[in-house]
């Protein structure tokens, strides 16, 4: 799967990518046909608590998810997100299974 990170208007640490890399790695095991994921993250203005936005599109054959989070940290965002896309994928997975 190719994970595209998208940090806007601030530099996204190696840290951070690395984990993002390795949850949104974890839902391949979910679906296999899963091509591409597109991850964002911005900070919003004002600064207050939850200022962190991610947002997740995962690219398969035939459907798209997409979630999108706000929370503390990227961390936070990033773990709510790859959560509600594991849900999305195996209840997609379950319908396609269903119709056959």
């Amino acid at each position: 799967m190719e994970i595209t990170i998208h940090s806007i208007h601030f530099e996204a640490s190696k840290q951070l990518e690395a984990f993002i890399r390795k949850k949104v790695t974890r839902l391949s095991k979910f679906n296999d046909g899963v091509l591409r994921a597109d991850v964002s993250l911005k900070v919003i203005k004002p600064e207050t608590n939850a200022n962190k936005d991610a947002s997740i599109k995962l690219f398969s054959p035939g459907h798209d998810f997409f979630v999108q989070e706000v929370a503390d940290t990227f961390e936070e965002a990033i773990d709510r997100c790859v959560d509600k896309l594991e849900r999305q994928v195996v209840k997609f997975k379950e319908k396609q299974n269903a119709k056959k």
